[in-house]
């Protein structure tokens, strides 16, 4: 019988680890099915651009994987069994249980609670597909009433930055306000934060710093001062966070749900279950956790293929590199921030901004892209087989 692994999610990490784990195991050993809830590869990193009217592509999932053999499931999952080693999904046709022997969980990351009082009804966010549609489809109201309307992005993460600079910069007449809890701009160095400022003042972006919201109604935010911000779309960008299912399926997770790994991506719980990207609570090589972004899809995916190949075959497992280096903030299309950290996730003095950082942010996307969409180019066209007792040879390069 076939050793069965089964990828959920077909994000960045996903995607990319499923291709790779299909070109380096024999098929004639392993069946590898992907669980996505859509058809398509979503760009997560350019949702904002897809929410101001931008065409964004999106390749079809069966063209991704087309000639790898990996059997494409879509369907939304809605339980894990880690004990009966089954997923629950659903469907058109009414879904079922997918039996594995393998789990790679790689389900990502959503737009986090709202618990502000009207944000669920009201704002508007550009963590999935749909929800950046719906926004565009409100810009594009706005834009034709005859009236200026106004947005206020609420959060001055990297999500609202972009967010903010993207909306004031493709649609100029529209004002934009962007919502500060703290000062804007607050983990980049002196320098950077400067060079944001000086890219919202020439977009016409109000900010407003040191401002809390505290309820989000129709037409307005109002804000823990009292102060009552005009607003005809509000768009949250306060924060990710991970799907329950696998809190509810009795997986180790910290409180914020992500899933418990060691070094290898393994769970700390259930060791044949596997996370990566925003699933994973990572520890990296610098002792902390690895922020939820698009470079920790990258180096978590990585790591349990290693692990699951050698675990797999028997063959030594390498300790690839899990760390976080940078932070680039796309600032419209002509302007970018690209702000190196320490160690200790700290700003350093120098960063580079500009249409130079602008540029080079379009290309990693753009890598991404391509890599995502051809997962097994430049991998070894040998395939391994199984090992007889898969686990017992790979531990030992583990420490």
């Amino acid at each position: 019988m076939k050793h069965r692994i089964v990828v959920l999610g077909a994000g960045y990490a996903g995607a990319y680890a499923a291709g790779t784990l299909a070109r380096r195991l024999s098929p004639a050993d392993t069946e590898i099915t992907v669980v996505n809830a859509v058809p398509d590869f979503v760009q997560r990193m350019r949702l904002h651009q897809l929410a101001t009217g931008q065409d964004i592509e999106a390749p079809k999932l069966a063209d991704v994987f087309a000639g790898t053999g990996i059997r494409l499931r879509v369907a939304r999952v809605t339980a894990v069994d880690p004990e009966r080693q089954v997923v629950a999904v659903a469907d058109a046709d009414g879904g079922g249980e997918l039996g594995y022997d393998t789990l790679l969980y790689a389900l990502g990351s959503r737009g986090a609670d709202r618990a502000v009082p009207g944000a669920a009804e009201h704002a508007f966010d550009v963590a999935a597909r749909p929800s950046a549609l719906r926004l565009r489809e409100r810009l594009d109201g706005l834009g034709g009433r005859g009236e200026r309307g106004s947005v206020l992005v609420v959060g001055d993460g990297l999500t609202g930055i972009e967010t903010a600079t993207e909306i004031a910069e493709s649609r100029p007449g529209l004002p934009v306000t962007l919502v500060a809890r703290g000062e804007l701009g607050a983990r980049l160095s002196a320098g950077a934060r400067g060079h944001l400022r000086q890219a919202c003042d020439r977009l016409g972006i109000t900010v407003l710093e040191h401002t809390s919201v505290e309820a989000v109604e129709a037409t307005r935010v109002l804000c823990a001062d009292g102060t009552a911000l005009a607003s005809d779309a509000t768009v949250w960008t306060a924060g990710f966070a991970v799907d329950p299912i696998a809190a509810a399926g009795g997986l180790e997770v910290t409180e914020n749900g992500q899933i418990v790994v060691d070094r290898t991506m393994r769970s700390v719980s259930h060791p044949n279950v596997y996370a990566i990207g925003d699933s994973a609570h990572a520890i990296g090589d610098n002792g902390r956790p690895l922020p939820m972004s698009c470079a920790s899809a990258g180096y978590t995916g990585r790591q349990a293929i290693e692990a699951i190949v050698g675990r797999l075959t028997g063959r030594e497992i390498a300790n690839t590199k899990l760390v976080y280096t940078y932070n680039h903030i796309s600032l419209g299309r002509r302007d970018g921030i690209f702000q190196m950290v320490d160690d200790e996730g700290r700003a350093k003095p120098k960063y580079m901004g500009g249409r130079k950082s602008a540029r080079i942010k379009a290309g990693i996307l753009k890598t991404s892209l391509w890599a995502t969409s051809h997962p097994t180019f430049g991998l070894p066209k040998r395939k391994h087989h199984l090992a007889a007792a898969p686990d017992a040879t790979a531990e030992k390069a583990i420490a």
